[in-house]
C-alpha cells in the first residue's frame, strides 16, 4: 500500500471515531502518532551509528515498546496507557545529561491531545501506520515529504487554520531570491508549519552541504517560532522530516511577546523569509513591547518592525504582506518611513488574486529588502496569470515555473540591480516619489494601458462595448441628421 493510501486509510478509521471532530483535529491525531514513529525510526538509525546512543525516552514509552507489535494493548488498556501514562510522561520529560532532544519531545507533547475515544479504533491507526510507513526507507522519506505537503493543504482547503501553509511557488520563489548560505542564520518568527525553514534547508544543501561538518553547521542555523500548538507540532515534525535530527530551535511562543529591545546581537539573524499573519490582532497589553511611535495590535504590522530588529547588518529578508500594509497610513505610515530609512527595500513583487484562496481573497505583495542602507528607488513588479489562467485554486494552484520571468529579471544587489529594465510587467519609483505619496507604496502599474490582452472572453467582452458605443453614436448621427433635414423642410 503506498503512504497516500495509508494516511486515506487512518483518515477514514479516524472518521468512525466520536471523539475526533473535524480535519484540524484529526491531523492534529495523526501528528503526533507520525512524529513518534519517525522518531522511533529515526532511532533505529543513530542506534547504527552511534556506539553508545541513549534514548531520551523511557523503555516504555518508545514507539516499538508499545505500539509496534499489531497483537500488542487494544481496547481500554490502550486509551487509558495513553491518557494516563504516556501523555502526563510526554509532557513533563525531562532531559539526560542536557539530551535536547527530550526538549523537544516535551514541547511537540505539550499541547497535543489525543482526541480519540476508541482503543480499538486507536489500535487500528497505530497498526497502519506501522504496516504503512518506514521513514528509513528513502523513496517512503521523499514520498512521504510529498505526502505531508498534501495533509497542510487539504487543511488549508477545508478552510480550518489556512494560515498553516503559504503555497510551495510563492515560498520556494522568496527563498531562492534571498538566497541564504550555509554559515547564515535563517529565521522564520512565525513559521507556522515550517515551510519557508524546510524550503531554506533544501536550498542550502543543495547548494553548499559537501561534508559531515557543513551538515552540522547547517542543523545549528535554523530557527523558527509558532505561536500555536498545532503548527509547532507540525513544524516539529517537518524538520525532522527534513532532516534535522534536533529541531531544538523550533519554540513554542509568540514571538512578539517579547519586548523589542529585550532582543540582543547574539540573536540577529542573516535571512529572514516569512508569511507573518494577517488581518488579526493581538492581545491586550503585546503592542506594549514596541516603541510607542509604532504601537499597534495589528499582527502584520508588529512583524515588520520585529523583522527590522532582528536582521544584522547587510541582513536580508523576504515577507508577504497585503495590500492594506502598502497604502495604510497613521502608525503603518510611520512604520514604512522606518523601513526605508534603514533597509533597502529594493523589491515589491505584486501577486494575482486568489494565490491564498480559499483561506483569504485578500490581494498579497512580496517585500523584498536588506538591512543597513536606505532604499533610493523600489521596483515593482505586477506578478501576471499565466496563459488561459482566470484564478488559482485546488486543481490549479500557483506553480514556481511562473516565476522564471521574475528569476531572469531579477539580478544582483552587488550593483544596485543594474541589469533591471522596464516592462509591461516591470516599473521603478524613486524614493522621492514615495514620500511625495507619504509614503503610499500601493503605485500602479503605469504601463497597464499597454499591455495587450489575449483572453478571448475578455476581448469578446470589450467587443461587444465598443459596438454598444458604435450603435449608440449612430443613433445620436441618426437624430443630428433627421433634425437638419426637418429644418431644411
Amino acid at each position: 500500500m503506498s503512504i497516500s493510501s495509508t494516511i486515506k486509510s487512518i483518515q477514514d478509521i479516524m472518521r468512525k471515531d466520536v471523539g475526533v471532530d473535524g480535519d484540524a483535529q484529526r491531523l492534529s491525531q495523526l501528528v503526533w502518532m507520525l512524529f513518534l514513529k519517525i522518531f522511533d525510526d529515526r532511532e533505529t538509525e543513530w542506534e547504527l551509528i552511534q556506539d553508545d546512543y541513549q534514548s531520551p525516552l523511557p523503555e516504555k514509552y518508545r514507539w516499538r515498546n508499545w505500539a509496534a507489535n499489531a497483537e500488542g494493548i487494544t481496547g481500554d488498556e490502550l486509551k487509558q496507557f495513553l491518557d494516563n501514562d504516556l501523555f502526563p510522561a510526554l509532557q513533563t520529560l525531562e532531559a539526560k545529561g542536557g539530551d535536547q532532544r527530550a526538549y523537544v519531545i516535551r514541547s511537540v507533547f505539550e499541547d497535543a491531545y489525543n482526541y480519540m475515544k476508541s482503543g480499538q479504533l486507536i489500535r487500528q491507526v497505530i497498526n497502519k501506520i506501522q504496516e504503512g510507513i518506514d521513514f528509513n526507507k528513502a523513496q517512503e522519506r521523499h514520498l512521504f515529504g510529498d505526502m505531508y505537503e498534501q495533509l497542510l493543504r487539504d487543511l488549508q482547503a477545508a478552510g480550518n487554520a489556512g494560515e498553516f501553509y503559504t503555497p510551495r511557488a510563492v515560498t520556494e520563489f522568496m527563498v531562492q531570491m534571498t538566497n541564504p548560505r550555509l554559515g547564515e542564520k535563517v529565521m522564520d518568527p512565525a513559521c507556522g508549519t515550517g515551510g519557508f525553514l524546510s524550503c531554506s534547508i533544501e536550498h542550502i544543501r543543495s547548494q553548499n552541504v559537501k561534508t559531515v561538518d557543513d551538515e552540522a553547521q547547517l542543523q545549528s542555523s535554523i530557527f523558527g517560532i509558532e505561536k500555536k500548538p498545532l503548527p509547532h507540532l507540525l513544524c516539529t515534525t517537518n524538520m525532522i522530516l527534513h532532516g534535522i535530527d534536533v529541531p531544538s530551535n523550533i519554540r513554542h511562543d509568540n514571538t512578539l511577546s517579547r519586548p523589542l529591545i529585550s532582543w540582543t546581537p547574539k540573536e540577529r539573524v542573516d535571512v529572514i523569509v516569512t508569511n507573518p499573519p494577517f488581518g488579526g490582532m493581538e492581545e491586550d497589553g503585546i503592542e506594549t513591547n514596541f516603541p510607542s511611535a509604532f504601537r499597534t495590535r495589528e499582527t502584520a504590522d508588529l512583524f515588520v518592525v520585529l523583522i527590522m530588529q532582528l536582521l544584522k547588518a547587510n541582513g536580508r529578508a523576504a515577507l508577504v504582506l497585503p495590500d492594506g500594509f502598502l497604502f495604510g497610513e497613521g502608525i503603518k505610515t510611520r512604520i514604512k518611513e522606518k523601513l526605508l530609512e534603514e533597509c533597502n527595500l529594493h523589491t515589491i513583487v505584486r501577486l494575482p488574486n486568489g494565490v491564498f484562496a480559499p483561506y483569504t481573497g485578500i490581494k498579497t505583495n512580496l517585500l523584498f529588502f536588506s538591512k543597513g542602507s536606505p532604499t533610493k528607488d523600489i521596483w515593482f513588479y505586477e506578478h501576471p496569470y499565466p496563459e488561459g489562467v482566470k484564478s488559482y485554486n485546488k486543481t490549479k494552484p500557483m506553480r514556481i515555473a511562473e516565476f522564471a520571468t521574475e528569476k531572469a529579471w531579477w539580478g544582483s544587489e552587488q550593483d544596485g540591480y543594474a541589469t533591471r529594465v522596464e516592462s509591461s510587467q516591470a516599473w521603478k519609483v524613486s524614493i522621492d516619489d514615495i514620500k511625495a505619496r507619504n509614503y503610499n507604496l500601493d503605485c500602479k502599474n503605469p504601463h497597464v494601458g499597454e499591455q495587450q490582452v489575449h483572453d478571448p472572453e475578455q476581448l469578446l467582452a470589450q467587443y461587444a462595448v465598443m459596438q454598444t458605443e458604435i450603435s449608440g453614436l449612430r443613433n445620436q448621427l441618426k437624430d443630428i441628421l433627421t433634425k437638419a433635414f426637418q429644418g431644411e423642410e
